[in-house]
């Protein structure tokens, strides 16, 4: 039996020579897509982890591997929103593409895994030599102010259990594994709703056998009747990113 490779460290630079599996930085011209590699570094996420914080500056920007990274709206002192999810389709930190340093939104790690993390100096200096990231991440920002619309129409037209199961198909597709880390109170926070109303949808969508659910950990035990079950907005969130950099 082969051995697993070993878990990848902050230390560890990254080869330019090998694949990388997101998304946006597979779709550069190779000496561009060469460049902004040799001014990285693999990272570890770590669930939970706080990458940015509102009003505070951006130091890096990340462009996950293995992971998945939630972008929080604060709504007043004791109630937040997610409104996007960045994994491997995406980067946290566009805001530095757009010209700004300054995060609106916290960002903290939901899925644990691996990043490519890029100091906003270099960053901005490869953005510049390449005219193919900038039409990549131009298009990039428009799909996540399609998706941001998207959530707040699904907030106000769709019950609980519509949403829930939105949410788990995203972080499915981001996770890599049918099992992954979420609490009925994070969820609650995510969505905006009171924990006993995502207690009562999860509860729902177990009943269904769509998940299990026990002590912190969901599993996806159908993939195609979490699809049934779940608002349109799903669909239009992939449409979205395929027509614009499908």
């Amino acid at each position: 039996m082969s051995s697993l490779p070993r878990r990848r460290t902050a230390a560890d630079h990254v080869s330019t020579a090998a694949p990388i599996d997101n998304r946006l930085v597979a779709a550069l011209p190779r000496a561009e897509r060469a460049r902004l590699l040799a001014c990285g570094k693999l990272v570890e996420l770590v669930f939970a982890e706080v990458l940015y914080e509102p009003n505070t500056r951006i130091r890096h920007v990340y462009f996950p591997l293995d992971g998945f990274i939630s972008d929080i709206a604060a709504v007043d002192d004791r109630a937040a929103l997610e409104v996007g999810l960045i994994g491997r389709e995406g980067m946290c930190g566009i805001a530095v593409a757009l010209g700004v340093d300054v995060s609106a939104n916290r960002a903290m790690v939901q899925g644990t895994g691996s990043a490519l993390r890029i100091g906003v100096v270099a960053f901005r200096r490869e953005l510049q030599r390449s005219p193919a990231l900038q039409r990549l991440l131009g298009r990039y920002a428009v799909v996540l102010l399609t998706q941001l619309a998207q959530t707040a129409g699904c907030i106000a037209s769709h019950v609980v259990e519509q949403r829930l199961a939105r949410w788990l198909l995203m972080s499915h597709d981001r996770a890599r594994d049918d099992t992954f880390s979420i609490t009925h109170a994070f969820l609650a926070d995510m969505l905006g709703v009171r924990r006993v109303g995502v207690t009562q949808a999860a509860g729902t969508l177990q009943k269904r056998r769509l998940i299990r659910y026990a002590r912190g950990r969901v599993h996806i035990s159908s993939r195609r009747g979490l699809e049934a079950a779940a608002c349109r907005c799903y669909g239009t969130d992939c449409d979205t990113w395929q027509r614009l950099l499908g």
